[in-house]
């Protein structure tokens, strides 16, 4: 798990850092632009050549000389791109250097590298009307060191032109530093109307919440993180950092020798009627795939036979009404219960309220069983228990919790702006459950505050998800983990990182049914 931090969070761990006197400003500074650098030559070996550390290169190791062009900001963003621009030079680069803002206004360490590159080049104004100008000559190279993460206002430069698109003749290659310039650091939202659209996004010891949320990740294009020596253990409040959810630990899904299928735990999904028990048994599939020791599907009468032909391994429970629900659930070795799949809003105001009446017991409540309290979501909120899991995408979400919605709606027009962590925090807290936030950058908190980011980006993209039934193989898998005895946030943020890599494993052409029959080759891979 990686920590994704504020811009405020960051600015904390460099000014402790730095009032410790383990290291200066100025030489964070340094290693960030080396960092830069590195990984631009990783990134594009294009441009590699010669030796950071080994001083000029000779200039016939190119084929032609290389062109940047480094955008520096008014603050210490700009001061990184300073130092890149002096690295780059030192390489044998042809680089223009182009300020925005007032050098005599730069902060002292920005001001230093300001002076140092003084030495080596001209430093250019770069004001609206010159800034389309400089972008569209011809460059092998644009550095984005414009504002990073220290912004908190729309910017009033036409940054749209900085894409990786064809500006005048060969496109030329953006890395951003710390962030594109124009993005939220702590949403990920766009500021205003424009932002830079970078091949590259290199940022300082570790990611920041805009990499992974919104329109950070199409922005950032790829995200490098580079270490510059800070304290990995500085002193923050861990209920404030959400964690970038990497592999889950495989002690979590593996079976143990000696065990039965009891203590695996019993998962009852319900389902609704003819015709409508796809989605369930999708769900299904997905909680016995995961490790479940049972899962019935529970089935209202005139569905039983069109259920009862579709399933082997999975078992059939007669559900007509809340009566049945009750007897059914009197047996305690039913340790969870998905409802919503298809369920039907009205069988689902019906078999809610029941399914909550023992706190001891973890139920999953999805689609239709979200959209059927969206006339009245504080009814749903008095029933629930610590032991729920709310998983809406953004529909749901909004019937749910309208106000945080149309908050997360509106447009960002200054920093920090109102991001999906915020709002799932907030919807989490109300409800008094667990709430995962679907989509590409879904967001799992806990009712206390604790929060996941399982993220389907960069590397980890899955755009095959995009498919009818995704979201019901999800429910199943926090079911099957749930009905395991895994704790609610961990069980939805362990399913959420299996259900994208079940998907990254099939690949193209992926369909919901396809999702679960990928977990054994995911396990394999997982060591288990």
């Amino acid at each position: 798990m990686t920590e994704v931090l504020t811009a405020e969070q960051m600015r904390a761990i460099e000014q402790a850092a730095i009032k410790s006197g383990a290291v200066s400003g100025l030489e964070l500074m340094e290693r960030a632009g080396r960092g830069v650098v590195e990984a631009i030559c990783d990134k594009w070996p294009e441009f590699s050549g010669g030796s950071v550390a080994g001083g000029a290169a000779p200039r016939d190791i190119f084929e032609k000389l290389k062109r940047a062009v480094v955008l520096c900001g008014p603050g210490n963003n700009g001061g990184d791109g300073f130092v890149v621009a002096r690295l780059l030079k030192e390489r044998g680069w042809a680089v223009e250097v182009f300020l925005y803002g007032d050098a005599a206004k730069l902060p002292a360490d920005a001001k230093v590298n300001y002076q140092r590159w003084c030495e080596l080049g001209a430093v250019r104004d770069l004001s609206n009307s010159s800034f389309e100008k400089h972008v569209g000559q011809a460059a092998d190279l644009v550095v984005d060191a414009l504002f990073g993460t220290g912004l908190t206002r729309p910017i009033d430069l036409p940054l749209a032109l900085l894409a990786v698109e064809p500006v005048v003749g060969a496109a030329p290659k953006v890395v951003a530093i710390d962030l594109p310039s124009g993005v939220c650091s702590d949403s990920g939202w766009v500021l205003g109307d424009s932002a830079v659209v970078a091949g590259l996004t290199v940022t300082f010891h570790a990611p920041k919440r805009g990499h992974v949320l919104a329109d950070g990740p199409e922005r950032c294009g790829a995200l490098v993180v580079k270490s510059i020596g800070l304290n990995a253990d500085a002193p923050l409040d861990p209920a404030s950092r959400p964690v970038w959810r990497d592999a889950p630990d495989a002690g979590v899904l593996a079976k143990g020798q000696g065990a039965h299928k009891f203590t695996h735990g019993h998962a009852l999904i319900l389902s609704g009627g003819a015709g409508r028990t796809g989605a369930a048994r999708l769900a299904a599939r997905g909680a016995l795939r995961i490790g479940a020791g049972l899962v019935t599907l529970g089935v209202p009468p005139l569905a039983q036979m069109e259920v009862a032909c579709q399933i082997t391994a999975l078992m059939l429970q007669r559900v007509g009404d809340g009566g049945a629900l009750r007897e059914i659930l009197s047996d305690d070795r039913i340790t969870a219960l998905c409802l919503g799949p298809g369920l039907g809003k009205e069988r689902a105001r019906e078999l809610v309220p029941i399914a909550l009446q023992n706190h001891e017991r973890a139920v999953v409540l999805d689609a239709d069983a979200l959209s059927a309290f969206g006339d009245d979501p504080q009814a749903l909120f008095d029933m629930l228990h610590k032991k729920c899991v709310l998983t809406p995408h953004g529909g749901e979400f909004a019937r749910l919790f309208p106000d945080l919605a149309q908050r997360l709606a509106e447009p960002a027009l200054c920093g920090p702006s109102y991001s999906k962590v915020d709002a799932t925090r907030e919807a989490a807290c109300r409800a008094g459950a667990t709430v995962l936030f679907k989509g590409a950058d879904t967001v799992i908190v806990e009712p206390d505050g604790g929060c996941s980011v399982s993220a389907a980006i960069y590397d980890r993209s899955a755009p095959w998800l995009a498919t009818a039934g995704a979201g019901d193989v999800l429910a199943g898998f926090i079911t099957g983990l749930l009905a395991r005895g895994v704790a609610p946030h961990e069980a939805a943020a362990t399913a959420a990182w299996l259900h994208v890599e079940c998907a990254r494993s099939f690949g193209a052409g992926l369909i919901a049914e396809d999702l679960p029959e990928q977990l054994p080759k995911v396990f394999s891979g997982l060591g288990i």
